[in-house]
């Protein structure tokens, strides 16, 4: 049975924001120890091993990617799709890393600071960066680089054209390849499959399939093995950090990311098959629309309201505003900034039906 896609998924809106935040609630009470002056789990007993699992957050996003950005790739020509990815990405990346310069090198304020020359932050500018091996000037950008790569994937289909069998073709081939660079752990191979990622893309991509055309066994079997290589990429990813912190600075479990990636899979799949059905409301639209800017920004409200407020307020309350006030800074850069650059750059069509235009889910691709 052939399902057409509706006109905007508000359930991942919804699902893009609780990412979003779980990256902030990681960072602010367990990861930004350079912002706090001491470790923040020891300032946050109660809630760091939850909040530690926000680091997973981002594969949250990869797998949203997976599935929105064929959807809006799907019957799209190059030029127009390049052109929605770039007034997607560009502009409120461009402006928080112009914040992140006047923080570090202008102010040299304490934090998270790369300590970077001005032709690194040159470089930064392109999104670019980590292919000549450059330091990003945000922590979080290293997120795009994969997304990037995503979508030149996403490129490639397009100019071959993109048919159900032959996303299926590129499913099966990705997950082979990323079960293959496990074994080979090749530097540069690992650069252009990225096993830690490909299994959020492919069954992200894979549940869209689900979503579009029904349950099929080979979509669902895709997602069974994005869901097993995941898992492991994920317990990988975790033990690094946690060794390279320490347990009591990283207080997360084996048992807490199994389940959180299984949550991730999950609610992903309930989105496929309809069972998560929202409907679209102002409030999901400007959550969806916040979420890349709060991605992009939170870190420097970190850096400036963290040790102003944390004089005179507790810490559970100084988080709390921070990441108030990292919110509606966000929301603000949506409203202000990307969406009347997007208006600018992105016209409607009056040729596209409400059902069936693209431009309407992008929103949900990115961080």
């Amino acid at each position: 049975m052939h399902r057409r896609a509706p006109e905007r998924l508000a359930e991942l809106d919804l699902l893009r924001f609780v990412a979003a935040l779980a990256v902030v609630a990681f960072h602010y009470l367990v990861a930004f120890k350079s912002v706090w002056g001491e470790q923040p789990a020891e300032l946050f007993p109660a809630v760091a091993p939850l909040a530690g699992l926000g680091i997973l957050g981002v594969e949250l996003f990869f797998m949203i990617s997976g599935f929105v950005i064929l959807m809006s790739a799907w019957g799209r020509g190059l030029g127009a799709f390049a052109r929605s990815r770039f007034v997607r990405l560009y502009p409120a990346y461009w402006l928080s890393l112009a914040v992140a310069f006047g923080l570090y090198g202008v102010l040299a304020l304490k934090g998270p600071d790369p300590k970077l020359t001005g032709a690194e932050y040159a470089l930064n500018a392109t999104m670019f960066q980590r292919l000549f091996k450059g330091i990003d000037a945000v922590g979080v950008y290293w997120s795009l680089w994969a997304e990037l790569r995503f979508y030149l994937i996403m490129v490639v289909m397009i100019l071959i054209g993109i048919t159900y069998n032959r996303i299926l073709i590129l499913g099966g081939v990705w997950l082979a390849a990323a079960t293959g660079a496990l074994f080979l752990d090749d530097p540069v191979v690992n650069e252009i499959v990225m096993p830690a990622y490909a299994p959020y893309f492919v069954a992200g991509m894979s549940l869209y399939l689900i979503h579009r055309r029904g349950s099929a066994w080979l979509p669902w079997l895709y997602v069974a093995a994005g869901y097993a290589l995941a898992l492991n990429a994920a317990l990988e990813r975790v033990e690094r950090r946690v060794k390279a912190a320490g347990q009591a600075a990283m207080p997360v479990t084996d048992l807490g990311v199994i389940l959180t990636v299984t949550a991730i899979f999950v609610v992903m799949a309930l989105v496929a098959i309809g069972l998560l059905r929202m409907r679209s409301t102002g409030l999901l639209t400007a959550l969806g629309g916040t979420t890349y800017p709060l991605y992009l920004f939170h870190s420097a409200a970190a850096v400036v309201l963290v040790p102003l407020l944390g004089r005179g307020l507790p810490p559970w309350l100084t988080a709390l505003l921070t990441t108030l006030a990292a919110i509606l800074v966000s929301y603000l850069v949506y409203a202000c900034v990307e969406r009347p650059i997007q208006r600018l750059l992105r016209p409607r069509r009056a040729s596209r039906t409400p059902a069936t235009d693209p431009s309407q889910a992008e929103k949900a691709s990115v961080p």
